[in-house]
């Protein structure tokens, strides 16, 4: 049995853009019906949404017949549930608050097997190795695994030049909302320091020989992050999208409901 190839580390290394969403109502039903929808990507979201490696599993297997790269972002940095998360078959990984270089290379090693790294060696167990069905796992791995580091705090940006250098980091993605909060700006993602700081966070990162990233509900934003040279951008999130939907519905008959307001970054 072949091991899966990583089509969005491809695409990001040939600098083929990749357009996103941000998956966030935990169930596979519906993380299925947005695998039809021709996205490049998804990100399984278990930061700020209610998921689990059971739910994130389900999703995975929900949207693996389609033609969509289905990325996970977990709660932390932590290493059992990177562990977690590689095992059950997550080949890209979103891990959120980033704040140096060494944290970034400790979020590497975690994704990488002894001796490059600390992930723990239970392939017979794991759904990535289709139990140990795939031809030497343990050493071809390595190669699919995509990983993303977030930056999302002046902290972040301050050692972001560090932090894209750090070997085997395949690119960063920036958070408007946190690191407008950062800056002192809460709920204003879209202020134009925020702005500037992405612009100058995404050349610091092409620099570097790195992908760049972001989420912007606001499609003027996610065209100019595009333009400034960002390959993979998120474009919306599922949840927004229902409410926005449902209150313009809603209006239609009752006048009453206003548009809900778009994502700013996670």
């Amino acid at each position: 049995m072949q091991l899966p190839v990583n089509p969005f580390k491809q695409a990001l290394k040939a600098g083929r853009p990749q357009i996103g969403l941000w998956v966030g109502l935990a169930d596979a039903y519906a993380s299925e019906l947005l695998a039809s929808t021709g996205f490049d990507w998804l990100v399984i979201d278990a930061e700020h949404a209610p998921n689990d490696p059971r739910s994130v599993l389900a999703q995975l297997q929900a949207v693996a017949p389609y033609p969509v790269h289905a990325a996970v972002r977990p709660v932390a940095a932590d290493t059992a549930l990177i562990k977690q998360y590689l095992d059950i078959g997550a080949q890209t990984l979103v891990v959120p608050m980033v704040e140096n270089a060494d944290q970034a290379a400790r979020v590497v090693a975690a994704t990488r097997y002894p001796p490059r790294g600390v992930r723990g060696v239970g392939s017979a167990l794991a759904r990535a190795s289709r139990w140990n069905q795939i031809d030497d796992y343990v050493h071809a791995c390595e190669a699919q695994l995509c990983v993303l580091v977030q930056v999302e705090s002046v902290a972040g940006m301050s050692a972001l030049a560090a932090i894209a250098a750090v070997d085997g980091v395949d690119g960063v993605l920036f958070g408007p909302a946190d690191l407008a909060a950062s800056m002192g700006l809460l709920g204003r993602g879209s202020d134009p320091q925020v702005q500037q700081a992405i612009a100058h966070g995404i050349d610091t990162v092409r620099r570097a020989g790195k992908a760049a990233g972001t989420l912007s509900a606001d499609p003027a934003l996610a065209r100019r992050y595009l333009e400034l040279g960002a390959l993979f951008v998120a474009v919306g999130v599922d949840t927004t999208l229902l409410v926005r939907a449902a209150r313009e519905l809603l209006a239609l008959f009752k006048g009453t409901a206003g548009p809900a307001k778009g994502a700013g970054g996670h």
